[in-house]
């Protein structure tokens, strides 16, 4: 006989915490709904409901993938960001709350009707956070990788944006070169290749050329500071997500190129994760 709904996420709660989930419960909860495509509510709503046998089946298969570390925003191929759902991919980054800071310092920034661009979209998730809150801006983002910009592209698309253009390339190489923007945004690649977090969590499913960046992870950083200035309005505003022990070093290449008004902004966990200066020629 299969379990009830209730039965069958307390037996997976449980071996999700013994292969070292940091959140089981959550976790057997996003991957029963899928399995039922119901919402979170019809789980409590009816713990009492048995599964079926393909319910069961499928829901097991999710749930050993989880075990291994798959991270569950691939196994469900969705992640909530800024309210929106989003496709997300082995291929991209799974987005995170953490960046949700970057989303509201950039709308601080954002003039009317002004241009905004996104270096690294990935998934889109900054991008289309900016676009949702300001339909009197054009948006742009770039990614390098073709599979990260249909993706870009699919979630653009899914949620009818048509202020939002998502183009491939290599940073800056998609635009012509006398395009300017009030605002850059990118969360870049900005892990040292020694981390050790590389092979720790979800992180070790993600694309590692997403994540890693020479000169101690700052390369990356440090070039798009270099470039943005060429496609800054100015008083345009450059912001950039960075490791949280990174800021010092961050605001230091901001600074050195010329940048006004340089600051780093906390986290809502009081760790350093965004700076951003303003580009004034």
């Amino acid at each position: 006989m299969n379990p009830s709904i209730e039965a069958a996420l307390k037996q997976a709660a449980t071996q999700l915490t013994q292969s070292g989930s940091d959140s089981p419960h959550i976790d057997a909860a996003v991957l029963l709904c899928h399995v039922l495509d119901k919402p979170r509510s019809y789980l409590l709503t009816w713990p009492e409901k048995a599964l079926t046998d393909a319910e069961n089946t499928a829901f097991q298969a999710l749930l050993a993938r989880r075990q291994q570390g798959e991270p569950v925003a691939y196994i469900v191929g969705e992640r909530e960001f800024w309210s929106l759902p989003l496709k997300v991919a082995p291929h991209t980054l799974i987005p995170r709350p953490d960046t949700e800071r970057l989303v509201e310092l950039a709308l601080e920034k954002i003039p009317a009707g002004a241009a905004v661009l996104d270096l690294g979209t990935g998934t889109g998730a900054i991008l289309l956070a900016l676009a949702s809150e300001r339909p009197d801006c054009r948006f742009t983002g770039i990614d390098l990788r073709p599979e990260a910009a249909a993706l870009a592209e699919e979630n653009r698309q899914r949620l009818h944006y048509e202020h939002v253009r998502i183009l491939c390339g290599s940073w800056f190489s998609p635009l012509p070169d006398d395009e300017r923007f009030s605002v850059i945004v990118s969360n870049p690649p900005y892990i040292d290749e020694t981390d050790p977090h590389l092979s720790q969590g979800d992180v070790r499913f993600e694309p590692r050329s997403a994540l890693v960046a020479e000169e101690a992870g700052l390369a990356d950083i440090r070039w798009i500071c270099d470039h943005s200035r060429r496609f800054l309005n100015p008083e345009g505003w450059l912001l950039l997500e960075h490791g949280y022990q990174q800021g010092a070093a961050v605001r230091e290449i901001f600074d050195t190129l010329g940048y006004q008004h340089v600051m780093t902004v906390q986290d809502y966990a009081g760790q350093d994760r965004v700076s951003l200066g303003c580009w004034s020629d």
